[in-house]
């Protein structure tokens, strides 16, 4: 499925004869930026096209890359546009109009890995697509394997950076099992690969999960159950495990504050190295931790 990509020629295009081959919604304060900064330092990138002749024959444009620059220039009253025109098939339009949606900070993470997904439904395998994307072949495969499971509320959350990929397959794997779900997060959270508010964030995105199921469209609440004896123990065994995990965050947090105490006391009994903060003006300290290290009484 490789093709060679024909150099391209620079040409003024009309913009009402450029059609949008994957349109995406656009942030209006970032929309306006580009309008503004077109409006005071011109087009400093030509926008992307392949000629797509109409039915009846009439010269028209498939857009490849470009679609805000294009919108720009039309809010601003132009009427043609500088145009980079290549001969690329649909296919490959699609996959650089793809790739250049990855690279942007503000796409829609939903939208874009549903695009990684119409890519595999085209016939790529998984290492094509992180060719052709420039993702590693890991990350395609999580997220292929979230998509194919309707897991969309962790496919956000994963898109957003809130938690990273191998902590949602990890709570995938668990199932739908509430044991097997916080079995995965503190295994997560002992190997490394929750920390912090990536912790906070996978509890939201589980409880949401629970109550609202995993599609982020579609979600409905789950009928309420009875209260029984078992589901009370079931509770009662997530709040303790709950509590471990804070405890034990809490330890590692104590330990690491003792170390820290324990070496700036060493150092600022050294007087060459108190005299080398003074001379460069960093001899003062949180007024936390200036109270353990240069007090005599408790550390903690």
């Amino acid at each position: 499925m490789t093709e060679t990509i024909k150099t391209g020629q620079m040409q003024m295009i009309p913009i009402n004869l450029i059609d949008v081959l994957n349109p995406r919604e656009r942030n209006k304060r970032v929309f306006e930026e580009i309008v503004t900064n077109i409006q005071t330092i011109g087009l400093k990138k030509p926008i992307t096209v392949t000629p797509r002749p109409a039915t009846d024959g009439t010269d028209r444009y498939l857009l490849v890359c470009g679609e805000g620059r294009m919108k720009a220039f039309h809010a601003l009253g132009e009427a043609t546009i500088p145009a980079l025109v290549i001969e690329v098939s649909d296919e490959n339009a699609f996959i650089m109009s793809l790739t250049e949606n990855i690279a942007r900070r503000h796409y829609r993470p939903l939208k874009l890995l549903a695009g990684i997904q119409q890519l595999h439904e085209q016939g790529y395998d998984k290492k094509v697509i992180a060719q052709k994307t420039g993702l590693c072949v890991e990350y395609v495969h999580g997220i292929l394997t979230l998509l194919m499971k309707g897991e969309e509320r962790l496919l956000v959350a994963v898109g957003k950076g809130k938690i990273p990929l191998n902590a949602a397959l990890s709570i995938v794997g668990a199932g739908d099992d509430d044991q097997a779900i916080q079995a995965a997060l503190q295994e997560a959270y002992e190997t490394g690969k929750l920390r912090g508010k990536q912790l906070i964030q996978a509890r939201r995105v589980i409880e949401r999960r629970q109550t609202l199921g995993p599609s982020v469209a579609k979600g409905t609440p789950r009928k309420a159950q009875d209260v029984t004896t078992a589901s009370l123990v079931r509770v009662y065994q997530k709040e303790v495990d709950r509590q471990k995990l804070v405890v034990k965050k809490a330890q590692l947090t104590q330990q690491r504050l003792l170390f820290v105490v324990s070496a700036l006391r060493e150092l600022f009994a050294d007087e060459n190295f108190s005299t080398l903060l003074r001379a460069e003006g960093l001899d003062s300290l949180p007024k936390y931790l200036a109270e353990r290290v240069l007090s005599g009484g408790r550390t903690i």
